[in-house]
């Protein structure tokens, strides 16, 4: 099993002052919002996000009220003089004959994290230029990896399942013997900006890190602060696992039935990547005979069944694909593709541009 290189972004926001405005000399590209209807109210919605948007006033020219859903629906005069599109989740997809229609396009600059949904080879023959706030929506996953990472140690899920079935308190030092903290072993695969930013969460606490990424040597192990390891080696000696590798071929169900069967007695697999890293069923038997352990905000499927015990196992904290950016966290998106919009006003490189080989290699 290997898996694909890391893209190498930084995963924190770059150095200096954030764009704010374009030079008074400087060009105000024509730019369209392309999204889906519903984040494109979401953003107008929010004190936060509404605050964002309407910076793009300042470095380009552009109807933050409207938004591109569908453009073949389009007034063909807004999409001819369109020099930047302004992305977000649910964006139209990019094909040759739409890009036929906007001839002066020369930037896609994506709110958001994976173009993979949008982002067609058209986009990259064309010399079209395509940024990406990935490595803005990388810092809430990790926020929430870090906080699944420290309460599995805890057990903090079981204490509250215990304490509120019996109504009293638990006679904490046999309950909890065995765990805590203290130099348990987190193995993070996959050393994406996300896994990245997980080690980095992870340095000012007590624990021994693990990293599987084959395209990590040694040598870059040890710049993170971690010891690499096999894939298997890391199974084995992790007390909580967490996955941060992209959905890919190579990468579905990496966490089989053989795989699975080799985490320790009561170790967390926590999965905020992509559902189908995991088999599911299989992984599955194993949390229903109370042997493992598992924090699952992504499943295959995306929604499990009615009847999936994943919901009431007490030994499984499922949540429904949250560890992304929502709510005021949007605003960081936003504020990113802001200052990308910015950049490209002055003639500036992107700061998070995206190469087409990423995306063989990235979620």
């Amino acid at each position: 099993m290997t898996m694909p290189a890391p893209d190498g972004a930084p995963f924190n926001a770059p150095e200096g002052t954030p764009l704010n405005t374009a030079p008074l000399n400087a060009p105000r590209p024509h730019t369209l919002l392309a999204m889906g209807a519903q984040i494109h109210r979401q953003l107008l919605a929010d004190a936060e996000t509404e605050t964002a948007l309407s910076r793009l006033h300042t470095v380009a020219q552009a109807d933050t009220t409207t938004a591109v859903t569908d453009l073949t629906t389009t007034d063909p005069r807004e999409l001819a003089s369109a020099e930047v599109l302004f992305t977000h989740w649910g964006a139209p997809l990019l094909t040759e004959e739409a890009l036929t229609l906007m001839p002066r396009l020369r930037a896609v600059v994506h709110a958001a994290g994976s173009v993979k949904h949008h982002v067609t080879d058209a986009v990259w023959r064309r010399g079209i230029a395509v940024s990406s706030a990935a490595a803005a929506n990388a810092l809430p996953v990790a926020e929430f990896t870090l906080a699944a990472i420290l309460f599995a140690g805890k057990r903090v899920l079981d204490v509250a399942h215990t304490y509120a079935a019996t109504r009293t308190r638990p006679d904490l030092l046999p309950y909890y013997s065995g765990h805590g903290n203290y130099h348990r072993t987190v193995g993070i695969v996959g050393a994406s900006r996300i896994g990245r930013r997980v080690i980095e969460l992870l340095r000012p606490f007590d624990l021994d890190v693990l990293l599987h990424d084959p395209y990590v040597d040694a040598h870059r192990a040890r710049a993170l602060g971690v010891k690499p390891a096999g894939l298997d080696e890391l199974v084995r000696h992790s007390d909580v696992v967490s996955i941060h590798a992209p959905q890919l071929p190579e990468t579905h169900h990496m966490f089989d039935t053989r795989r699975l069967a080799l985490m320790k007695d009561g170790a967390t697999l926590v999965n905020t990547a992509r559902g189908d890293l995991v088999d599911t069923d299989a992984l599955t038997a194993h949390l229903v005979t109370g042997r493992l352990h598992a924090v699952l905000d992504v499943t295959e499927p995306d929604v499990p069944p009615a009847d999936s015990p994943l919901y009431t196992l007490p030994n499984v904290l499922l949540t429904p694909h949250i560890a992304g950016s929502l709510g005021n966290e949007l605003g960081r998106m936003t504020d990113w593709a802001v200052d990308e919009v910015a950049r490209y006003a002055q003639g500036l490189p992107l700061a998070h541009e995206v190469a087409p080989d990423e995306l063989i290699r990235s979620a």
